[in-house]
Order: structure tokens, then C-alpha cells, then sequence
């Protein structure tokens, strides 16, 4: 029977392609989740341009062609991959849909507009990888959780970053329809990195889903000298935490993207699953 949460995990094959065991990962957190994964892989197509001068040495055609090939191999390797892992309650469907470079962004930030929540499996050292993350995160307009490669527990215990901001409210919302009233929430807020409403805003929250039904309590954390990437994460694991909620906070200027310090941190360290909200 098909769920009614229906998760999309973006996978590209140009001009890097992720590693089996983030792929894996990400497909044993949807499965964690409760959620049904739609899988899809991006093959490139790269326009053909006349040489130029000084390159007519170069079988330029046939170097697209093998380029092409060789990208749409990745697409149903990954897929038979996926295909034979163990889904336990959870379905699991492929596609693959072509782009040209530059584009995979874009396409993927879209298709996941048709979903619940997108998964981005993480590799460390690829840029690729974090540029698609960057595209889907900020232009999905849906939750998006960064799955490192490690090995997935269930989500039986929520860390929540709590600043009182919109985007941190925007990441509550979101990821209530995981909560339940067995799982243990923790709101987790750090003193010292930015002004805060007032020192009590953890425990203000955590009352608050505890109105709900909601198993919360608060927990209040000094910066003490460590980013706030780190200190959200360390904290977050040492309370035993599965999975961090956190606001993506990110914005344009000029043609640069710019993104705040916590989302920079934790895309350049990501040390435990996040989703992150926009």
C-alpha cells in the first residue's frame, strides 16, 4: 500500500556521482522517516558546439557521445542499486530525466515541488554535490534533509535549533508531521551566538509542544567559542539526538548567493542527518 508521505531523492551523474553508501543512506532515512522515496536520477546532455581554433585535434562529437553514455550508465547503475536495497514498508520508484550541465540545480529544485521532503544524500570534497544541495534547499519550498554516509537509526529522538526566527518556525512546521507523541524532542538553544528574545525561549517552546501532546523539553547551550554549525551538531549528538531541525538561512545578493553562517557550517561539516527549512 503506498504512503501518503511521498519523499524525492535528487541523484546526479555529471560531472561527479555520489558515493554508494550516501546513496544508501539516503534511502534508509526515508525508510526511517516512514516515508515512500521517489528516486531520481539526471543524465546530461551536453549541446554540441562548432570547435574552436587550436581544438580540431580533438574528436570533440565523440567525446560528448561517450560523456553522454557513460552519464546514463551512472543513471541505471544507481538505480539497480537503489532497487535492490531492503525497503522494509516503504516503495521505492526510479526515473531519470535528461539535462544539460548547469541546469541539474534547477530541475531538481522543481521536481521536488511534488514532494513532501527531498532527501540529499552528502559527500564530502564534491562541490557538485553541494550546489545541487545549495538549488534544492533554497528553491524547493519544501523540507529538505542532508544525509551524511553513516549508518541511519530511527528517528526516535528530535533535536529542534530554537531562535524564535521565522525560519526556525518555518523548520517547526515542517517537521511536525514527524513528531509523534513517542519521540522525544529536544529544543536546543545556543547563548551567545545572536540576541535572543529573552534566556528562556527553549523552555517557552518546549511548553508549548507539550500542549501538543508533544514529549519536548528544553535545553539551553553556550556558543563557547565553537561555530554555530558546531555546536548546534555537537550538542544535538550529545543530547542523543537522530536527526537535527534547523532554519536554512540564505540570501541573494547581486548574482552571489549568500549563506548564513550555520547553513554555510553544516554544509561544509555535516556530522548527523538535518533537515533544514527555507
Amino acid at each position: 500500500m503506498s504512503n501518503f508521505h511521498l519523499a524525492y531523492m535528487p541523484l546526479i551523474t555529471y560531472p561527479d556521482v555520489l558515493p554508494e553508501d550516501a546513496v544508501a543512506a539516503g534511502v534508509q532515512l526515508a525508510i526511517a522517516l516512514g516515508y515512500d522515496l521517489h528516486v531520481m536520477t539526471f543524465s546530461v546532455r551536453i549541446p554540441y558546439l562548432s570547435p574552436s581554433v587550436g581544438s580540431t585535434l580533438l574528436n570533440i562529437p565523440e567525446m560528448i557521445r561517450t560523456t553522454e553514455s557513460n552519464s546514463r550508465s551512472q543513471c541505471k547503475a544507481l538505480q539497480a542499486m537503489v532497487s535492490g536495497l531492503e525497503h522494509g514498508q516503504s516503495s521505492v520508484e526510479c526515473s531519470t530525466r535528461e539535462v544539460v550541465p548547469g541546469l541539474t540545480g534547477t530541475a531538481a529544485a522543481e521536481a521536488s515541488r511534488y514532494f513532501d521532503l527531498a532527501i540529499l544524500p552528502w559527500a564530502v570534497d564534491k562541490p557538485v554535490i553541494q550546489e545541487l544541495a545549495e538549488s534544492v534547499i533554497f528553491g524547493a519550498g519544501r523540507p529538505c534533509v542532508l544525509v551524511p554516509s553513516l549508518p541511519i537509526q530511527p528517528v526516535r529522538h528530535m533535536a529542534l535549533a530554537w531562535d524564535g526566527s521565522r525560519v526556525a518556525a518555518r523548520a517547526l512546521a515542517d517537521a511536525s508531521r514527524l513528531m509523534s507523541s513517542d519521540m522525544l524532542i529536544t529544543v536546543l538553544t545556543v547563548q551567545g551566538e545572536k540576541p535572543l528574545e529573552h534566556g528562556n525561549i527553549a523552555q517557552d517552546m518546549a511548553h508549548a509542544l507539550q500542549h501538543r501532546g508533544l514529549n519536548a523539553r528544553p535545553l539551553s547551550v553556550k556558543l563557547a567559542g565553537r561555530s554555530i554549525a558546531e555546536c548546534l551538531q555537537q550538542e544535538a549528538l550529545s543530547a542523543g539526538a537522530d536527526l537535527l531541525v534547523m532554519g536554512g538561512y540564505g540570501h541573494s545578493r547581486l548574482k552571489e548567493f549568500i549563506l548564513g553562517g550555520a547553513t554555510h557550517g553544516v554544509l561544509q561539516a555535516l556530522q548527523m542527518p538535518i533537515l533544514l527549512s527555507h
